[in-house]
């Protein structure tokens, strides 16, 4: 009898625990929802206390201060309650159907291609835009969305692998998005920060467009709770239970992709949102889609509308704007590095050795003449650089510019322009491509990328740190800001990834996570530093304009000192990409060797991105180009590596200028516009 009322106090004690958790959740997130609600709206110029605010909202009078709470600044919280809700929902459908703890919105590159439809219908049709950007939104979303899909390997790929695909299919969009931003400016005025998330509402028009879709969709994933339950079991089992897998994936992915649509259009691109949300309820224990579906909207509001109220405090001594994207990135970052972490503890997987495409030689000229020509083909791109741009000098006036004998024009653009900025971009071209090939080396993963890992963003953010919030410190102590940054990013990557074996998946989106908290970093630098769009634009993409002798100088020291190191290192890199045990026996120190070579590209990547800015992807494709070329050999491909690297980025620097004379198309741009479908490729093709 005594066990029996044991049991049953225990029993009891369970249900009251379950019962108490979310009517928890739901109580104290309707509350800190309302505090934060009466905190973004007393934000702004107009000095408005507590008690008016909810007068305002519960009995609202024919005055100043109540029109400015009711239709100034009402309309953004809402549209913040809206969004962060809707993409929480989202969110919790495609973490579900894809049984992937990753995926959301933004991991899953819906938020991206939504953006770019957005802004390509901007562009080429605007009355369409004009009539249904919900709709344009979705058709960019379903296609990524069914891009990334494809690229993972469809339903049967790992969740690290899943989303894996869908942060480069972001990147890769990203790309042509900035792309057509630069390439159409005026068209595209007024995107840039929508284009970041920004929760900025000039009236009720979009909130009116917006709730209601919200709202039917909202309820529609509520409708399919007790599905959804049943689909977590597993596929077999919920056939067996009579339900029709297919048609509930569909439904569930129709509404995922109409909410992201919806939000994009209303309020651009927010990240994070979507994956933080749903696993901050699962963490108290709510599992039942009936509670969790609006549990997960409930705090998907608190977090965005708190990330706004953080992002004005933080902006308050100015009345610029910081982007809500780029807060909410700030903190979905580590939330994505330690879920990744996570499922790669819970499908732990042996790495293999190195292997790529660079052990199918097709190589039909000698190493010398690989060399030979390479250094040709730059020689050949930098006279042609120096013939084009905003003014077009003939080849005569080229050669005789260099003995002495052109024009006085010519020999001004040439010399002071036109030449330092080229060898500039082929030093820093080289410098980023033998980054490359150490980091791959290193970690023994050939998708590694200074820009991919975060090396590159957090450079940005050391440098630009120095030059905008401590201007006063000499310029010289440019590189060594850079080297800071790029080590703390460099440090977070290789121990979370360490202590999962460096799986190569883990290391990339841990690597992404730190690169979206790096370009947060350098979006709010930049936001408060009141820099124009162009400005940003170049900045964040990188460019060599304007790029003079004293970069040069800047610049080259590095690599003369740095390049001859990673040759000394290049042998036992060779030897460690037969695996650590096989290393340890032919008498390498595997871990010295692996951070002496990460410190060399570390160090390559900060110097090039101090110059220069945040250029990506040519560690990623001159590294991959030369082994195709001689297969796997440090040593040989280090130079290879570098004058492919820089004849990339030579190239890169004379098509920006000459497309659209007298504009110009930041180098880093072009590269990623190249690089992007590379990487796409490179993933597809690991995966065969």
């Amino acid at each position: 009898m005594k066990m029996k009322l044991n049991e049953s106090g225990a029993n009891t004690a369970f249900f009251l625990y379950k019962g108490v958790i979310p009517l928890a959740m739901f109580v104290g997130g309707g509350l800190l929802l309302g505090v934060l609600t009466i905190m973004h709206i007393m934000q702004g110029a107009a000095d408005l206390t507590p008690r008016l605010v909810i007068e305002a909202l519960l009995s609202p009078q024919d005055t100043a201060e109540h029109h400015v709470v009711r239709t100034v600044r009402l309309p953004r919280v809402v549209a913040g309650i809206l969004a962060g809700g809707a993409l929480a929902v989202a969110g919790v459908l495609l973490q579900t159907i894809t049984r992937n703890p990753l995926a959301s919105a933004g991991t899953l590159g819906i938020n991206a291609g939504a953006q770019l439809a957005v802004v390509m219908a901007g562009v080429f049709v605007p009355s369409l835009l004009a009539v249904s950007p919900m709709l344009v939104a979705f058709v960019g979303g379903t296609v990524a969305a069914l891009l990334a899909y494809a690229l993972a390997g469809g339903i049967q790929a790992s969740p690290l692998r899943m989303a894996l695909a869908g942060m480069i299919v972001s990147m890769a969009v990203a790309a042509f998005t900035a792309g057509l931003q630069l390439f159409f400016e005026e068209e595209t005025t007024g995107l840039f920060l929508w284009g970041s998330g920004s929760l900025i509402q000039n009236d009720w028009s979009g909130i009116s467009y917006a709730w209601p879709w919200v709202v039917i969709c909202a309820v529609a994933a509520i409708a399919l709770s007790r599905s959804l339950d049943v689909l977590l079991l597993n596929e077999e089992t919920a056939q067996s239970l009579g339900q029709n897998v297919s048609k509930v994936r569909f439904v569930s992915l129709v509404i995922a992709l109409v909410l992201a649509a919806v939000i994009v259009s209303l309020v651009g691109p927010i990240g994070f949102v979507g994956l933080v949300a749903p696993h901050l309820v699962r963490l108290v224990g709510i599992r039942s889609h009936k509670l969790l579906i609006p549990a997960a909207f409930l705090w998907g509001s608190v977090l965005l509308v708190g990330a706004d109220v953080v992002g004005r405090l933080a902006n308050n001594s100015s009345y610029s704007e910081l982007p809500v994207g780029a807060v909410t990135a700030l903190i979905g970052g580590p939330c994505l590095a330690w879920l990744a972490y996570r499922a790669a503890r819970k499908h732990r997987a042996v790495p293999e050795p190195f292997q790529s495409s660079s052990h199918k030689k097709a190589r039909r000229l000698s190493y010398g003449g690989l060399l030979i020509m390479a250094t040709i083909g730059l020689l050949a791109s930098t006279i042609v650089g120096m013939m084009f741009g905003g003014l077009k000098i003939p080849l005569h006036e080229v050669l005789a510019v260099f003995i002495g004998q052109g024009p006085e024009q010519a020999s001004s653009i040439i010399l002071n322009s036109r030449l330092p900025r080229m060898l500039v971009a082929a030093c820093a071209g080289a410098a980023l491509a033998v980054s490359g090939l150490l980091m791959q080396g290193v970690v023994r993963n050939p998708l590694a990328d200074p820009s991919i890992i975060g090396v590159t963003s957090g450079a940005g953010v050391g440098a630009l740190a120095l030059l905008l919030v401590w201007p006063d410190l000499p310029i010289a102590l440019l590189p060594v800001a850079a080297f800071a940054g790029a080590i703390v990013a460099a440090l977070i990557v290789y121990v979370i990834a360490r202590r999962t074996g460096f799986q190569p998946a883990v290391i990339v989106l841990v690597g992404i996570a730190v690169s979206a908290c790096g370009s947060a970093l350098i979006q709010i630098m930049v936001v408060e530093a009141k820099m124009n769009v162009g400005a940003a634009l170049a900045w964040l993409s990188g460019s060599t304009y304007a790029r003079g002798w004293d970069d040069l100088v800047q610049l080259l020291f590095w690599p003369a000192v740095l390049l001859p190191a990673a040759w000394i290192v290049g042998r036992k890199l060779d030897i460690l990409a037969v695996g650590n045990e096989c290393a340890t026996g032919l008498g390498v120190h595997v871990v010295n060797t692996r951070l002496r070579g990460a410190a060399i590209g570390v160090a390559l990547a900060a110097a090039a991105v101090a110059t220069v800015g945040t250029i990506g992807f040519v560690g990623l494709i001159a590294p991959h180009a030369a082994r195709m070329l001689i297969g796997h050999h440090h040593r040989k491909l280090i130079p290879l590596s570098a004058l492919i690297g820089a004849l990339l980025l030579v190239l890169a620097d004379a098509i920006g200028r000459t497309l659209m004379p007298p504009s110009e198309i930041p180098s880093g741009l072009v590269v990623a516009i190249i690089g992007a479908p590379y990487f796409l490729w490179l993933m597809r093709s690991t995966q065969k």
